[in-house]
């Protein structure tokens, strides 16, 4: 038995009107909560979420950007949602960027049937590494001498104008390129991600870098100054056909994942969109020299000149004195400007920023220990015994002493003197012997030894001959060398070869 409540008219219409109100409320509140206007990535592209890109306008999400760069290369599977992609890369591979004109109809009319110039670099991602960019990158040019970390594939690029590749940025190249034709531009990067990795227990994790283009208009004075555009994307180098293995791995590793677990992951596409970011410092574009032209060989390299980061503009090295030349020891006296010289001229230049206020009293007080825990094991022990001046080893010494006619009939006048006499008393002549340091144990290095002690050129030497039994003269060989007594003793004679500037060494 069901009971009812009947109410009169006036309650009905009463209760009807709070029904409608209490509605109307819930329908706003389910549009403010609903999943449609509330989401979380709208939440997470807030600025204040980002990190990398935060310098850009909150209202850049929904603009159609003027260009559009698109590497030709598979991102990987790897990478979660809302992370930016990341791309491998072959050291020395040619990969292919397509420059694709994004325009809309009437925007930028002023760039219509002229060129434009883009600027490409290879940088940091990292920004710890972003700080000692110019100390990472001429430590690359010392164990690379003559290499380029970023080149353009001319004969496979299509569109573009007047390539140049300046001698002294070796992570940048620069060419013009006419946005209504087809342009592609095919790029090697020669530097692997595991190169800039300090060596730890434990294996090596490569570093990721950034591949940036900065593109630009002409001016009034026909300078390409003013900044249209600027995209990256991130990428890891590996040793040949190591990103292709590289890829594969983390697509076996993502097939075993279940399919709970790879929504949180982004799907893998065939090619790599760069996206917009900030410029390059307009400190670099300001250049009124001409760049040198392109050339595919590779170029020469001077120390203390390289490219920045957005974040840190590079410290030229404080110019070589006199003074530094001369010093190949660390003195206590050295300053910390002649302490900066040594350890670039030393091979160091990685750790010159850490060590910038160091003078030499300040390094040489460093254990051996210290010196290990700032630069790592194989660096720590290379600087300490640099510091502590250790030389190796020759593998031969020997002594020798010049000898002449005059002085042999002086002495021997001597000795029959000496031996009439009872006392004892030596007046013979005082004979003062160089050391020769022998490391490769050859007649040619011998030479070249005995010349720079004579202070002539090792041509005018013609053979060296060791006096043997009975007074003969042995040819000098690698073998005889080979077989000489640790700190033996000779007396050198010369002779007159046959031709007019040359001489025999006779070692006695």
């Amino acid at each position: 038995m069901a009971w009812a409540l009947k109410l009169p008219l006036a309650d009905e219409v009463i209760e009807s009107g709070l029904v409608q109100d209490f509605d109307a409320s819930l329908s706003g509140i389910g549009q403010e909560l609903g999943a449609g206007a509330y989401s979380m990535s709208d939440v997470l592209a807030l600025p204040i979420f980002k990190q990398e890109e935060s310098s850009l306008p909150p209202d850049n999400e929904n603009k159609i950007l003027p260009f559009q760069y698109v590497l030709c290369a598979a991102t990987s599977p790897a990478v979660k949602l809302h992370d930016e992609t990341l791309t491998y890369l072959n050291q020395g591979q040619s990969y292919e960027i397509r420059m694709l004109d994004n325009r809309k109809l009437g925007e930028l009319p002023e760039i219509n049937g002229k060129l434009v110039k883009s600027i490409f670099r290879v940088v940091f991602h990292d920004r710890r590494l972003q700080y000692t960019e110019h100390q990472q990158l001429e430590g690359w040019r010392w164990n690379r001498p003559g290499d380029r970390i970023l080149d353009i594939d001319i004969p496979m690029s299509v569109g573009i104008i007047d390539p140049r590749a300046n001698p002294t940025q070796l992570n940048t190249v620069e060419f013009l390129w006419d946005p209504a034709k087809r342009t592609s531009v095919f790029i090697q990067v020669h530097c692997i991600s595991t190169e800039f990795t300090m060596r730890k227990h434990g294996g090596e994790k490569g570093v990721p870098f950034r591949v940036q283009i900065d593109t630009f208009k002409e001016n009034e004075n026909g300078e390409y100054t003013e900044h249209l555009h600027s995209a990256s994307c991130q990428i890891k180098v590996f040793k040949p056909k190591g990103a292709d293995r590289k890829q594969k791995t983390d697509r076996e590793k993502m097939e075993k994942r279940t399919p709970h677990e790879k929504e949180k992951y982004q799907p893998s596409y065939e090619t790599t969109i760069l996206t917009e970011c900030s410029p390059w410092p307009e400190i670099t574009y300001v250049n009124n020299s001409p760049s040198p032209g392109f050339n595919s060989s590779h170029s020469s390299f001077s120390l203390g000149e390289g490219n920045g980061s957005p974040n840190h503009q590079p410290e030229p090295p404080p110019p070589v004195t006199d003074v530094s030349l001369k010093l190949n020891n660390l003195l206590p006296t050295t300053t910390p400007q002649e302490a900066q010289q040594w350890l670039h001229r030393n091979r160091f230049s990685t750790f010159t920023r850490l060590f910038t206020n160091f003078s030499g009293a300040d390094l040489l007080k460093l254990t051996r220990d210290d010196v290990i825990q700032i630069c790592g094991p194989a660096d720590g022990i290379r600087l300490f015994n640099a510091l502590k001046g250790r030389m190796v080893r020759p593998r031969l010494t020997i002594y020798v002493c010049q000898e002449s006619l005059q002085l042999r009939e002086q002495q021997q006048q001597q000795q029959q003197q000496q031996q009439k006499r009872e006392d004892g008393d030596s007046n013979g002549t005082f004979f003062v012997y160089h050391a020769i340091y022998l490391e490769e144990l050859t007649a040619v290095e011998l030479t070249e030894k005995i010349a720079q002690l004579f202070s002539i050129s090792p041509r005018q030497i013609s053979q060296i001959y060791k006096q043997g039994p009975t007074g003969i003269h042995v040819l000098i060989s690698d073998e005889m060398i080979q077989n000489f007594q640790e700190e033996a003793c000779f007396i050198l004679d010369t002779m007159k070869a046959e031709t007019n500037d040359s001489y025999h060494i006779i070692l006695k």
